[in-house]
């Protein structure tokens, strides 16, 4: 089998897995749930096909049409991927902290706000050195780039906080944050590794595109399984984390009013005290005066 017959099989596997991931997401309702990324599914299932579509008319047609055409929808689907991801993990990320409302609504803020920064971290980055249409994979890249951070960044968070949240490894929102984390280790190493050699049937591409199986299929085995039943989480008063979700809660609420009691009975004493006093006083002067 040659090289370009085995990258056409995997890319034709590919699109059979995404979608049957799509079919299975949409079965169990888990779209409901999780809406951004039943967006981002429906988004991969549409173009795919379209996609290859247009790559093999081009080989076989070779024609700067097809090439052209396939240049703008890929990059479209890129860019609006990458901003269905930063929503993706906004809902992944809420939905592991959904028993802990307090540092979910705090924790969204504080997640929002390190979005925003890693792309302008990665935006300012860019060369620009490219003219005209060519700038758009830069700035689709330098997108994607911040969106693979935040991925991985999701992925570590869960995995170091899985204990105290009482997150189960069965529950999707670790799936889905397990196989984003495993796209975006696999493109930082393809960029690392390909940066001087981007043929499309070089070996490492072919790692690559295995990578991508890899994460399709642990989705499909999470939508798959049957999901967990629900349990309540119960946490003790003393915890570290129920300290934290209500110092998050009161941090939350704004225009709260303190008030202050004072201790008016013992000021009353004090003033009785002291009348008494005077009144005592006044009457023995008055006594020694007579005398």
């Amino acid at each position: 089998m040659s090289t370009n017959t085995a990258m056409s099989a995997m890319s034709v596997v590919e699109f059979l897995l995404w979608a049957v991931l799509g079919f299975l997401f949409w079965k169990k309702n888990l779209h409901r749930r999780f809406p951004a990324m039943g967006g981002y599914l429906a988004l991969r299932v549409a173009s795919t096909p379209v996609l290859l579509f247009l790559l093999f008319g081009h080989v076989l047609v070779a024609s700067q049409l097809w090439l052209i055409s396939y240049f703008f929808l890929f990059w479209a689907v890129y860019i609006a991927s990458a901003v269905l991801l930063f929503f993706v993990c906004v809902e992944v990320f809420r939905s592991a902290l959904t028993s802990f409302t307090g540092l979910m609504k705090f924790g969204t803020v504080v997640f929002r706000w390190a979005a925003l920064a890693s792309a302008i971290v990665s935006l300012s980055t860019l060369s620009f050195s490219h003219r005209g249409m060519l700038i758009i994979p830069d700035i689709a890249c330098g997108l994607m780039r911040s969106v693979s951070i935040l991925e991985l960044c999701l992925l570590a968070f869960l995995c170091l906080s899985m204990n105290a949240l009482r997150l189960p490894v069965r529950d999707m929102s670790f799936g889905i944050a397990l196989g984003f984390g495993l796209m975006s280790s696999n493109d930082f190493l393809f960029a690392a590794v390909t940066s001087h050699n981007p043929s499309f049937t070089a070996p490492a591409q072919f790692v690559y595109e295995s990578m991508i199986l890899v994460a399709l299929g642990t989705w499909v085995a999470y939508c798959a399984l049957p999901v967990p039943a629900s349990k309540p989480v119960v946490m003790a008063v003393n915890s570290t984390i129920y300290r934290w979700n209500e110092i998050a809660s009161a941090l939350g609420h704004t225009g709260t009013k303190i008030a202050v009691q004072q201790p008016a009975n013992s000021f009353f004493l004090t003033d009785v005290e002291r009348v008494v006093e005077k009144v005592l006083t006044r009457s023995l002067r008055e006594k020694e005066s007579e005398v």
